[in-house]
């Protein structure tokens, strides 16, 4: 099986090219979730950010999602909401936007902690972090939930190499740094591409 891919903004990108880089990734191949990084940045440079980043990402007929703020995603009319503070947070942005919009679990430590999630009518669990190497308790998790659940698993990769890069059997694989390091994005991506192909 060859997983869905989902993609993460960075964390302090050029908030002037990074547009236009962000289409070229999607034009070059299909993501189905586009979480819009909050990093370091003020609301009202978020909200500005995740204004643009909605069109651009919508434009490309990718699903896209907002961190933590059900308010925002509402106001910018995004397809929803990746919540990382906890089950009562979980819950509550369950009950704010669902059916009609999607609610994403993350910050995801344990099979409980999992379980607890998957609880609340989410529409996603994700294991890892936003950035950084993974982590194997993150890609344990993945599979076992894989394995058990119907729920789709993300498996959260930042630095996965292109020609290694592999979900572990989660039905999504989240990306981030080794793209928008990398000298070619898009190239980038198309690598990742062929290697989760060689190995479905």
């Amino acid at each position: 099986m060859v997983p869905q891919l989902y993609l993460i903004t960075p964390s302090t990108p050029d908030l002037t090219s990074f547009p236009k880089t962000l289409m070229a990734v999607l034009n070059a191949a299909d993501f189905s979730a586009l979480l819009v990084r909050r990093g370091s940045m003020d609301d009202a440079a978020y909200a500005r950010f995740a204004a643009e980043i909605i069109n651009v990402g919508q434009g490309a007929g990718c699903a896209v999602l907002v961190e933590d703020d059900t308010a925002l995603a509402k106001r910018l009319g995004a397809d929803g909401v990746h919540v990382s503070g906890g089950a009562k947070a979980v819950q509550e942005a369950a009950k704010a936007l669902k059916p009609s919009m999607i609610v994403g679990a993350g910050n995801l430590g344990s099979r409980h902690d999992a379980m607890t999630a998957g609880e609340s009518d989410v529409d996603y669990v994700f294991f890892g972090s936003l950035d950084g190497k993974i982590d194997p308790q993150a890609v344990e998790l993945a599979q076992w939930w894989s394995e058990t659940f119907e729920v789709p698993a993300v498996l959260s990769d930042p630095e996965a190499p292109p020609q290694t890069a592999t979900a572990h059997g989660a039905e999504f694989l989240a990306l981030s740094t080794s793209i928008w390091s990398a000298p070619d994005p898009k190239h980038a991506v198309r690598t990742i591409i062929e290697a989760l192909e060689e190995t479905a």
